[in-house]
């Protein structure tokens, strides 16, 4: 393995081939080259919503590997390309295994592979649970402001659900200007929830924190409801506890009963990702037979084509796309070469010529 500057690091030209060469970049310096970089990483995730919309990426459904022997895991493969000033193609690879929970680590680890845009080969592999996390999250912080224009700005948010993703998505909001009276934390564990009020504490959080022991004290608290738990299906389902209208951030897809959705003003990331896989938004169409609940998309909202309408809870469903891991990854991959510190694994082609 070799290090080199960030003038060799460009994916491009640097084998007389014209083949990459293939680097791998580690979770720690994953966290370095994002740490204090929200705003710009909120950016890049709403110009990558933008290139999404005028049709400038590929995002094919994501592909879900299932297991008979364990029912609630499952490995997800997301292709996706790229296209505008950073062009670049990719696959995250994404497990999701809830029972590592009780064991102490975290429910997902992933990588992500970057591809040349030129050649198709690949050129790094990335830790990529932290980009994960953070491209959610960027996500979320967007949505929060986009769609909080035209309605009261929430000053009581609840978390319902204290892992990473949450953690990750305070951090975000935190570093985009939020703050809150009033701070409501709600979770199935109480070690979690209590966990989780600690880290607010410690990272000076202001705001008065309070955690509840029922899911419906939480969501009648909160003007800013934001679901970030592990649920493989619907388990809220009393659609009186929305009657104040908040705006719900559904970052894990699958907790609201259709319902619901029904009930509500909805915007996704887009359509047709969400309506698969049995998310909320699934079931609501399945319900419903229609897909009249939906009022467009967060870069429709953001392009002015899309208003959701008022005097309705306000529910944004993201089925995470695949080509805002890759925005991100490549930030990091040209952030980490610029710094000087790529590690190139040497002779990982073993052949590049195509005779002799």
């Amino acid at each position: 393995m070799t290090t080199i500057d960030s003038a060799a690091a460009r994916p491009e030209g640097q084998d007389p081939t014209g083949v990459p060469p293939f680097a791998v970049i580690s979770g720690s310096q994953v966290q370095r080259a994002l740490q204090g970089r929200e705003r710009q990483i909120v950016d890049l995730v709403e110009a990558t919503y933008r290139l999404h919309d005028a049709g400038e990426t590929v995002n094919p459904p994501s592909y879900f590997l299932r297991f008979p022997d364990r029912p609630s895991s499952r490995i997800i493969a997301l292709p996706a390309s790229v296209g505008g000033p950073s062009r670049v193609d990719g696959l995250k690879w994404i497990s999701s295994f809830p029972e590592n929970v009780a064991a102490g680590i975290p429910r997902a680890s992933a990588v992500l592979i970057l591809n040349d845009h030129d050649t198709g080969y690949p050129f790094a592999c990335l830790e990529s649970s932290i980009i994960s996390a953070t491209r959610t999250a960027a996500s979320a912080a967007l949505a929060a402001d986009r769609l909080s224009r035209g309605r009261p700005r929430p000053v009581r948010v609840g978390f319902f659900g204290t892992g990473l993703i949450a953690r990750y998505i305070h951090t975000f909001l935190a570093a985009t200007g939020w703050e809150f009276e009033e701070i409501g934390v709600h979770d199935v564990s109480a070690d979690s929830a209590a966990g989780f009020r600690t880290y607010l504490e410690q990272s000076g959080t202001k705001g008065h924190i309070t955690v509840h022991d029922s899911a419906e004290q939480l969501i009648r608290l909160s003007d800013l409801v934001i679901f970030a738990t592990v649920a493989g299906r619907p388990h809220v389902s009393d659609v009186s506890w929305f009657a104040h209208h908040p705006l719900v951030l559904h970052i894990s897809l699958r907790d609201l009963a259709p319902q619901i959705v029904l009930a509500a003003a909805n915007i996704v990331d887009d359509v047709e990702h969400c309506l698969k896989a049995d998310t909320s938004p699934h079931l609501a169409e399945q319900l419903s037979g229609n897909r009249d609940f939906l009022h467009g998309t967060l870069a429709e909202v953001m392009s002015g084509k899309a208003r959701p309408p008022a005097g309705r809870p306000l529910v944004f469903s993201p089925f995470g796309l695949g080509v805002l891991d890759l925005a991100v990854g490549k930030y990091v991959y040209d952030e980490v070469a610029r710094s000087g510190e790529l590690h190139v694994i040497d002779g990982f082609f073993a052949e590049l010529r195509r005779y002799g």
